[in-house]
Formats: structure tokens, C-alpha cells, sequence
């Protein structure tokens, strides 16, 4: 069983997978291959902005965070806050992080949510450069030069 999940967008904030309930026994940077990121998932509550997204793009490398999950049963708290299978479905990916190659959660977001254009809200991108400990310095640079919309 998959007992691990890769966050690259808000969850990336440690802060907030806790305030979520998901146990984590630790956390780590981790690289996944063949991937872009794109902020083209609607809001629900405002579906003039974007929140995260991994779009295929054989070239690209999206980094994010690791967490090492308590039991494989932990993912399931998470469901609810990516409202998973309506707005994202959950997937297995393979991430390569310093302990290897490893198999792990994560999110993708269904294409009748998904619009192109959409940039994220400022606050929700602070939440992705709370996992500055986790990224490499060209990556979190890219995060912080990002257009944003200013929060309402």
C-alpha cells in the first residue's frame, strides 16, 4: 500500500497538512519527472483564479513536498480537501527524492474544473513558498516571480 503523499501546490505548506489531521511521520523535497506546473484548476469560490495543477510536459520537472504518512489509510483525509474524485482524482506517480525513487500520492485536477488563463491568488501562493525548505533555490524563484491575482 502507498503510504506516502507528494504536495505541489497549498499543501505544500506544512502548516497546513497538519491543520488538515494528516500524521506525518516526516517530510522531504521531491522531484516529479515529465510534469509541468499550471494554476488552470477553477475556484470554487472564485472562478476567476487558479489553483495548482500538473499538466504532461516531457521536459519539465515539478518539485514539491514529500510527506511520509503514518498508515496508507492518512491519503484519505485528504480527499475531502482536494474534493477528490470531483475536482482532482488521485493517482500514483513516481517521485525521486534523496531517499530514491518512491512511489507516492498525489493530485490531478479533473478537466471539467480546469480553464486556461487562471493565475493563483497571492494568498494561496504563500502557501507553496511555505515549502521554501523543501525546494531547490531555481524553483522557489520561479514560484516567486509568478503573476498573481491579489486577494479580494
Amino acid at each position: 500500500m502507498v503510504q506516502r503523499y507528494f504536495a505541489y501546490g497549498s499543501n505544500m505548506n506544512p502548516a497546513r497538512v497538519r491543520a488538515r489531521g494528516l500524521l506525518v511521520e516526516r517530510a522531504e523535497g521531491a522531484r516529479l519527472a515529465g510534469f509541468r506546473l499550471q494554476f488552470d484548476k477553477t475556484s470554487a469560490r472564485h472562478p476567476d483564479v487558479g489553483h495548482a495543477n500538473l499538466v504532461y510536459a516531457p521536459d519539465s520537472v515539478v518539485e514539491g513536498v514529500l510527506y511520509w504518512l503514518t498508515s496508507s489509510e492518512e491519503i484519505l483525509k485528504m480527499d475531502p480537501f482536494e474534493s477528490a474524485p470531483v475536482n482532482y482524482s488521485r493517482e500514483v506517480v513516481q517521485v525521486v527524492a534523496g531517499s530514491g525513487s518512491i512511489t507516492t500520492w498525489t493530485y490531478f485536477a479533473n478537466p471539467a474544473v480546469r480553464r486556461a488563463g487562471l493565475k493563483p491568488p497571492r494568498s494561496y501562493l504563500q502557501h507553496l513558498l511555505a515549502g521554501e525548505p523543501y525546494l531547490s533555490h531555481g524553483y522557489l524563484e520561479m514560484l516567486r516571480r509568478l503573476e498573481c491575482v491579489e486577494d479580494r
